[in-house]
């Protein structure tokens, strides 16, 4: 049993889990990419009967039983929901107070993945932005 939580970005919605963790995800499905407006999500999934929310959540049926939670305010994406895993609801990892708290245990839809991931550790790393930001030109 493991305690977890996590919130958005704007604080207006919190999260909270004490039970079993049923699985560590990596996605890189298509549809998933365009949820996040990201190459890849990251899950946990846990028993949906023991998370609690604070705050308000919003859904969307992305697909037919298939339901995505975000928050009205800032837009954060919160979690996955599918009938086909009814007892589960998939958190993205994104959100945890600690991201420590999370290691995948498995990456899943490979043939939808961006080719450009695998080219990551070639390319060049900064610990902040490598540009300084400029006034904008003026006229």
């Amino acid at each position: 049993m493991v305690k977890l939580s996590g919130r958005c970005l704007c604080r207006a919605v919190s999260w909270t889990y004490s039970g079993p963790i049923t699985r560590r995800l990596v996605c890189h499905c298509e549809s998933c990419q365009r949820a996040t407006s990201s190459p890849f999500t990251a899950f946990v999934g846990l028993d949906s009967k023991h998370v609690t929310w604070t705050g308000e959540v919003n859904h969307y049926e992305s697909s037919a039983g298939t339901y995505r939670g975000f928050c009205p305010t800032c837009g954060s994406r919160l979690y996955f929901r599918s009938e086909k895993w009814p007892n589960e609801i998939h958190l993205h990892t994104a959100t945890l107070d600690v991201p420590e708290d999370y290691t995948p245990d498995a990456q899943v839809v490979m043939s939808e993945r961006q080719c450009w991931l695998s080219k990551l550790d070639d390319v060049p790393k900064y610990e902040g932005f490598h540009v300084t930001p400029t006034e904008a030109e003026q006229c």
